[in-house]
């Protein structure tokens, strides 16, 4: 087996593993939503929804990005194999992570009043909001064992922190909603998270760390790196969160509540369902590239091969939902939520283009430049919003659909462009003549899903979700030998 085939393999075995985590995961999700639409009604709903955004919003700006930027940290001093620097790293994320989670406490239970008022226009839930101050503690602890399991590429370890937390969680809210009803949501919300904590301790309990007692001037002090890295990808992921909640707060105004709603359920399908393959990518991408960023050659190699396995796994799940559009939708809605297929159908194509520029821009990430990681979140977030507001202004729904489409492609220039220019980055020919197909069948497919004569339309569908699926299997096989990589996981 040569080297390129072993590197395509653990690609492939990595999205095997924890797109099926994921899957289970997203199952686990629609169980719970189900439940507690039954136990606790559209109003229990609603508060814990905006309960959970609230956490949500608080962890993310208090842990600073540190379980990201520490996974570049641990993977670089895995690979040189010195236990000693790996330890010390383990040690110093540790305890920054204890300050910032006791710092989101602390600011969740000064501010508990100003968010009641906040998110639900009284103080009545002043006292929900001091009790779930604990679960901000025990999500950025969670975060921290999660990342030095996927710093250290422990990947099976991961993935069953993800699998138990996601199945033992649907045994907390079932029970808890049932007898309590809306007296159950808080103490729903701080068991699983604490029962999140509790599993990611479990799985992290045999690592060993060997590091010296240090003040908290020199835990900052060598903490400095992950802290200046963490600082700048909060701040992106934050402007992320503002952009949406702009857009969200543009459709509601302009268009009323039904828009937003329909807006929300094509994000959740885009994202959560065909999105799903990039959550499970990147669990060993990352400190893979972490490892080998200073090798200009292992990480063109790198970065080409998963965007190669990341294009052909998306194709056919691309051109699948567009053959099965109206019925995915009602199965995962309702009828009622079949206006947003205009919607879907154009914005899942940029999917095609955000796979190579997500790939591109995990590079800025692993190499650790803050400047270029910030420019481009910033240029690409002011661009979807800029572009999503004409959208929506001009064509409704529709309008939304082609922005995305537009941003996603514009965003893959930007990033293939920053890639060249600054790290000498280019993608190899074998590469570009894969893609290309595989845009050719994924756009063929969205203009056939507009042929007015129903039989051809759907034999053309038919044809296509054929097609493309020998071609993803074919040059999967040309990479991986699927065959003896199928024996041998028999065998093993």
């Amino acid at each position: 087996m040569t080297e390129n085939q072993k590197a395509y393999r653990q690609v492939f075995k990595v999205t095997s593993l924890f797109g099926g985590v994921q899957v289970i995961s997203i199952l686990a999700a629609m169980l719970r939503s189900k439940f507690a639409a039954l136990f606790i009604g559209p109003a229990g709903v609603g508060i814990l929804g905006v309960l959970n955004s609230t956490i949500h919003l608080i962890t993310n700006v208090s842990k600073f990005g540190l379980d990201t930027s520490s996974i570049k940290e641990i993977a670089f001093a895995n690979k040189l194999e010195d236990k000693r620097e790996v330890s010390n790293v383990i040690y110093v994320l540790k305890r920054l992570l204890w300050i910032t989670g006791l710092l989101g406490t602390v600011v969740t239970l000064i501010l508990s009043p100003f968010l009641s008022q906040i998110a639900f226009q009284s103080k009545e839930f002043t006292f929900s909001f001091i009790w779930i101050s604990i679960a901000v503690l025990f999500k950025q602890l969670t975060f921290g064992n999660m990342a030095i399991l996927q710093g250290l590429r422990k990947l099976k370890k991961l993935a069953k922190v993800n699998l138990y937390s996601s199945i033992c969680s649907v045994f907390i809210v079932v029970p808890l909603y049932y007898f309590f009803g809306l007296d159950g949501i808080v103490p729903t919300i701080i068991l699983t998270t604490l029962l999140g904590y509790l599993i990611s301790k479990y799985f992290t309990f045999s690592i060993e760390i060997e590091s010296d007692h240090k003040s908290l001037k020199r835990l900052f002090f060598e903490g400095k790196p992950m802290i200046k890295l963490g600082v700048t990808l909060s701040i992106g992921s934050l402007i992320t969160l503002l952009v949406a909640y702009l857009i969200q707060v543009y459709i509601t105004n302009t268009g009323g509540l039904t828009e937003v709603g329909y807006y929300n359920a094509g994000i959740i399908i885009i994202n959560s369902y065909v999105g799903l393959i990039f959550e499970a990518m990147s669990k060993d991408y990352y400190p893979r590239l972490s490892e080998i960023i200073d090798d200009t050659k292992s990480v063109q190699k790198a970065v080409t091969q998963q965007a190669t396995v990341a294009v052909l796994l998306i194709t056919p799940m691309i051109i699948f939902f567009l053959t099965f559009a109206e019925s995915i939708i009602v199965i995962l809605y309702s009828k009622a939520f079949l206006p947003i297929l205009v919607f879907v159908n154009f914005a899942i194509m940029g999917i095609l283009f955000k796979a190579v520029s997500w790939s591109l821009a995990f590079v800025i990430i692993a190499k650790g430049d803050s400047k270029t990681f910030i420019k481009t979140e910033i240029g690409s977030n002011i661009l979807l919003l800029v572009m999503n507001g004409l959208g929506y202004f001009s064509y409704g729904l529709l309008g939304l659909g082609v922005s995305f489409v537009v941003h996603y492609f514009l965003y893959l220039i930007i990033i293939f462009l920053t890639m060249k220019f600054r790290y000498k980055f280019v993608f190899v020919s074998d590469f570009l003549k894969v893609y290309l197909i595989c845009v050719l069948l994924a756009f063929t497919t969205f203009f056939i899903t507009y042929i007015e004569n129903t039989q051809l339309k759907y034999i053309l569908l038919g044809v296509l979700v054929l097609v493309s699926s020998v071609f993803t299997l074919h040059n999967l096989n040309k990479r991986l030998d699927i065959k003896s990589f199928i024996k041998g996981k028999f065998d093993s």
